[in-house]
């Protein structure tokens, strides 16, 4: 499957934002999107002024701004919403909740990790046991009650105590439980939407799968 290796910034001056996808780094320095706020290539600043977009533009941009938050493909985003479509309940909601219960997601909202893309790495690298034993998938759904630990190997890698220490570590969700010291997370219950702090219009999504 193919990787996006260019840069982070690039991605949130498409999407007029900042998407924090550099972790620390995008408190630290001084952000391209506040700089330059049109969108990337020689046609931006033409784009940037024009008054008014269509729905299906307005739509498009919404699910690309989620999905490159949470660094999912098309393919693995598509999925994940057919399947949310599939279960009872709201289906824009469902498709929240199964970004937010991603591993890699929940690796990063207990404070392991300064980014998603981090989280990534340090499950891939085989860093992260779920309920004592290691998992090496990013995209593993974690239920209510699970346990989430550092193995023991790892505790104390330098990226883990940056993350853990750091300023601007984002504030543990009521969903979540932490023993810092251990390296043990749990969680507690199945977040709702409510719970997820995440400025996003998931309705616009739903409509543009829709058609």
């Amino acid at each position: 499957m193919s990787r996006y290796t260019g840069p982070v910034c690039r991605l949130c001056r498409r999407e007029g934002q900042k998407l924090f996808l550099k972790g620390q780094k995008c408190y630290t320095e001084k952000c391209p999107v506040e700089r330059r706020q049109y969108p990337p290539g020689q046609h931006g600043p033409a784009h940037a002024r024009r008054r008014k977009q269509s729905d299906y533009a307005v739509q498009l941009r919404e699910k690309q701004k989620v999905k490159r938050i949470y660094g999912l493909h098309e393919k693995q985003f598509r999925n994940l919403f057919e399947r949310a479509a599939n279960i009872s309940g709201i289906t824009g909601d469902n498709l929240i909740i199964a970004l937010e219960t991603r591993l890699d997601n929940v690796v990063f909202r207990m404070g392991f990790a300064t980014s998603r893309s981090q989280a990534r790495q340090l499950i891939r690298h085989r860093h992260v046991e779920v309920n004592g034993r290691l998992v090496d998938i990013p995209s593993f759904r974690v239920s209510a009650g699970d346990e989430i630990a550092i193995k023991p190997k790892s505790k104390e890698i330098i990226p883990i105590q940056e993350s853990l220490e750091a300023r601007t570590r984002p504030t543990l969700l009521e969903w979540l439980a932490l023993d810092e010291k251990a390296r043990v997370g749990r969680m507690i219950r199945q977040p709702t939407r409510g719970d997820i702090p995440l400025a996003a219009q998931e309705q616009l999504i739903v409509e543009l799968y829709s058609k």
